[in-house]
């Protein structure tokens, strides 16, 4: 009978997602190295993973170390389809899931002994099902906390599943890199690496307090209790998302402003009617931009009451975009999203606004999103995306 110290988390990930669903699909691209997204790579398969291919890399830079690659576009719906799929299967599993994104969950399977067996038959029926019943590959770490599951899932990549046990938890974690630990990015690693510092164990040897002056109080205590396995964090369920948001990747090609307007426009369009459906509302707007050296920047501006109108969003996303004019001629610009945050329901009480006033924008966004749920998405459109490829019915990037 397990206890509660047992590992019962399972962090599953669905693996290469976009390429997978796209290999699913199409029996030509099996077994090839594809390429999902052309300016900008935003998703490739294991086979072109091995030739060095890596998401955020520009098109032409893929194609050059792997020419023989399939370039195939986006296709959002059926990624959202096959995602809508595997999360079925996960709740079929336990109702305890907590989605992390498009494509990967954890699941606290504590519970299901006495009818579903140990842990790590639960996580071998789920990765076939998930491939019996959606098509796809999925790779499933089971430990004793939040973070070790997840850290096994990567270790066990692709299409594979690692148990750790607690008598082996310090044991399988602390060889890893440091760059296992969640919030280590580059920078951070180079902090670390600048003293010597390369896997978990060297991380844990050292106490807290050398950490914290090493890489600031915050992030100093959270590795420390990382390199440790200490995560006390549950399997929540039911959590309402924090943000809505899309981003678009825009190659290399340079872009003026105009047309950069009409990307935010789009995106905004989506984000806003996305918010709209889910009956919340915003307080603050959130530009995302990533330049030509990889860098990225962000820029929000918080609202003096929530909202769900599309002109008040755009009108605030356009004054971040020209603010942010000067950074993009200097740097070149690759990738622009816009995110809503501080979400609340839109029934939930709110501060009126005097005057008290019929609201046209909101009569407006009400009949536009009625027109696009009858007729589709591109069936109305903004003038200034006629004839663009940043239209609604290209396919944007999930938040």
């Amino acid at each position: 009978m397990p206890v509660a110290d047992d590992a019962t988390i399972l962090h599953a990930d669905l693996d290469a997602f976009y390429a997978s669903v796209e290999q699913r699909d199409d029996p030509r691209l099996r077994g090839r190295p594809v390429i999902v997204g052309g300016g900008v790579v935003l998703a490739a398969s294991y086979e072109a993973k091995a030739m060095g291919v890596r998401t955020a890399m520009s098109g032409r830079q893929a194609l050059r170390i792997c020419p023989h690659a399939a370039v195939v576009d986006p296709r959002m719906s059926a990624y959202s389809v096959a995602s809508k799929a595997v999360f079925e299967v996960f709740r079929d599993t336990t109702p305890l899931v907590e989605g992390l994104s498009i494509d990967e969950a954890f699941l606290d399977v504590g519970g299901l002994w006495r009818i579903a067996g140990t842990p790590a038959d639960i996580a071998r029926r789920l990765r076939a099902d998930v491939l019996a019943e959606v098509g796809l590959p999925i790779t499933v770490g089971v430990a004793r906390t939040k973070f070790l599951a997840k850290v096994a899932s990567a270790v066990a990549k692709p299409d594979g599943l690692l148990v750790v046990p607690p008598d082996g938890e310090l044991a399988f974690l602390h060889p890893l890199p440091v760059e296992r630990l969640w919030g280590v990015g580059p920078v951070t690693a180079g902090k670390l690496h600048r003293h010597g510092i390369r896997t978990v164990e060297q991380v844990a040897e050292l106490d807290e307090q050398g950490l914290t002056a090493m890489l600031g109080s915050a992030s100093g205590r959270h590795l420390h209790a990382l390199a440790h396995n200490r995560d006390p964090r549950p399997v929540r369920t039911g959590r309402r998302r924090r943000s809505i948001g899309a981003q678009r990747a825009l190659g290399r090609r340079s872009r003026s402003p105009g047309e950069l307007e009409a990307v935010v426009a789009a995106l905004v369009d989506r984000v806003a009617r996305r918010l709209r459906t889910a009956d919340r509302v915003c307080r603050t707007v959130v530009l995302r931009l990533r330049f030509d050296d990889y860098t990225r920047a962000t820029r929000s501006r918080s609202l003096p009451l929530a909202t769900a109108e599309t002109e008040t969003i755009l009108l605030t996303a356009r004054r971040l975009l020209g603010a942010a004019m000067p950074a993009i001629g200097l740097r070149g610009l690759t990738l622009v999203g816009v995110a809503l945050g501080n979400l609340t329901d839109a029934a939930a009480p709110a501060q009126l606004e005097l005057p008290f006033e019929a609201n046209p924008s909101g009569s407006l966004d009400a009949a536009l999103d009625d027109l696009r749920d009858r007729f589709g998405a591109s069936s109305v459109t903004r003038a200034t995306l006629l004839g663009s490829r940043d239209r609604p019915s290209v396919p944007l990037l999930p938040d």
